[in-house]
């Protein structure tokens, strides 16, 4: 069974969160209720990565989307976003199994993302560790004293 990603909300958000001159900065999408083949928008926010794991449940499956603020010295700020497969705890067990299928039918609509950060559990989500990773996948650092490489 496929997912249904067709509402127009999902793509605005998506766009919301990509947008530079709004501040909405994360954007959360779960399952519609009853209906375990549609997607929906759970939330936004502007409250960034933090705001954003703060609304995580262990009983709830979606995908998150994320926008953060990446600089390495004063004269280099990049916007780098990140995908996060968010399947809590708690979850049951035929849930989790239909994610990783449905996962495909997210990227559709949430096509560019510099890292997917898979989370089950809060301390997945640790920003330190975002960060390092959005600096790897960055390529060139000029400045390798303040990343933990």
């Amino acid at each position: 069974m496929s997912l249904n990603v067709s509402d127009p909300a999902i793509t605005e958000a998506y766009e919301d969160v990509r947008d530079d001159t709004t501040e909405t900065n994360w954007a959360f999408f779960d399952f519609a209720n009853g209906k375990p083949d549609r997607l929906k928008v759970a939330g936004c926010g502007t409250g960034g990565l933090k705001e954003f794991i703060g609304t995580l449940q262990s009983d709830v499956a979606g995908w998150g989307y994320v926008r953060l603020n990446l600089s390495n010295d004063d004269y280099s700020h990049r916007v780098k976003f990140i995908l996060v497969p968010w399947c809590g705890e708690s979850v049951g067990v035929m849930r989790r199994a239909k994610l990783s299928i449905q996962i495909a039918e997210v990227k559709n609509v949430i096509r560019s993302y510099h890292i997917e950060v898979p989370a089950s559990h809060l301390t997945d989500l640790e920003e330190q560790d975002i960060m390092t990773r959005l600096r790897k996948a960055n390529g060139a650092n000029y400045d390798r004293q303040l990343s933990n490489y």
